[in-house]
């Protein structure tokens, strides 16, 4: 799968640049947005868009999902090549979740480098990451592939289904992360997960569906297996924080004891106080509360969560996951090339280590 990220990666860029160029002019401006009422300031729109996106995508990423998009284009008979602009949907969309997502949390570091929202202000920082919701569906608008408007039709507002939920995710995830108690369980957690990165998935996976007028059916397999799949990589992102943090992962991009600092309400730390004696438990949930932990104290939190097997329990509960991932496609028509690659994505998302 690294060597399928990694073929495609340049061609997603390029894609992408299509889209929202490294530099704005005002003949990019006319062109995508139409003839100014008065003037546009090609500058100006440089310092707040081009400038903090292509910040942002240069200091890397997977590009997973607009990558995961190509393959089941291709997986449903279709040359990639042809849809790359849709590709770039999901990506940009992803893009902008975690630069305001970033703002959200308060965060300091993403992908290794100063949250954007540090180097440009919480303002540009919001109204790049807003924009970003927005600017992909210019793509359909553009319609590239010359798509029937029943295609078009129904890819906007499955684009529209789906991002809603996604605030839904975001807004548990939020509620929880303001409030001192743990409150929530394991069910709640995985839905926040199935509303904030599951559909993000689901939007790959439909969007490959819709653009090849695949059936209804082939559609929800497809679905589901992104689904299922972007819940296991949110929890192996959530694993790869407390690795990171404890020494054994790889270089991650994020501080230590993120998670840890930032209160999270993750599936680990769910498990580690339902599991944890009553005094670790209360230890916890102790530094989970506090506004500002020394690093001794981050360490003790990471040790509770290791001592409750709650790094064993969440790995488990991942590779379930991917494995109902597999079988949610194992009666699709893909040829073993398509299925070797779906397949290796539901194990990379959560052995990973960066």
């Amino acid at each position: 799968m690294r060597e399928t990220l990694a073929d495609w990666q340049p061609a997603i860029d390029e894609a992408i640049a299509t889209l929202i160029p490294r530099d704005i002019d005002a003949d990019y401006l006319e062109s995508f947005f139409g003839s100014p009422t008065y003037a546009y300031d090609p500058d100006g729109i440089q310092h707040a868009l081009a400038t903090p996106l292509w910040d942002l995508l240069d200091r890397g990423g997977k590009r997973w999902r607009a990558i995961l998009f190509l393959v089941f284009v291709e997986g449903f008979g279709e040359d990639p090549t042809e849809y790359l602009p849709y590709a770039c949907i999901p990506e940009i969309l992803h893009n902008g979740t975690i630069i305001v997502d970033d703002v959200e949390d308060g965060a300091t570091i993403r992908r290794g480098e100063p949250a954007l929202h540090r180097i440009y202000g919480r303002d540009v920082a919001l109204n790049a990451g807003n924009a970003m919701y927005f600017l992909p569906l210019k793509i359909l608008t553009r319609n590239p592939a010359d798509l029937p408007a029943d295609r078009r039709l129904a890819a906007y507002e499955m684009l529209m289904h789906e991002l809603n939920r996604t605030h839904l995710g975001q807004g548990m995830d939020i509620c929880w992360h303001n409030e001192r108690q743990v409150r929530i369980g394991i069910d709640e957690y995985l839905e926040m997960c199935a509303c904030k990165t599951g559909c993000l998935g689901r939007i790959v996976a439909r969007l490959a569906a819709i653009i090849t007028d695949q059936p209804s059916e082939v559609e929800r397999a497809v679905a589901e297996y992104a689904e299922l799949t972007a819940v296991a990589f949110q929890i192996g992102d959530d694993i790869l924080d407390v690795e990171h943090s404890l020494g054994q992962a790889g270089e991650f991009g994020k501080e230590f004891g993120n998670d840890i600092l930032e209160g999270k309400k993750t599936l680990l730390v769910i498990h580690a106080l339902q599991k944890s004696e009553p005094d670790r438990a209360r230890r916890l949930q102790e530094i989970l509360e506090s506004d500002n932990n020394t690093d001794d104290e981050i360490l003790e939190a990471l040790e509770i969560l290791e001592d409750a097997g709650s790094i064993d329990y969440a790995r488990e509960r991942a590779l379930e996951l991917a494995a109902e991932a597999r079988a949610a496609i194992d009666g699709l028509d893909f040829d073993d090339e398509t299925t070797r690659k779906l397949e290796e994505f539901t194990e990379f998302v959560i052995e990973r280590d960066v």
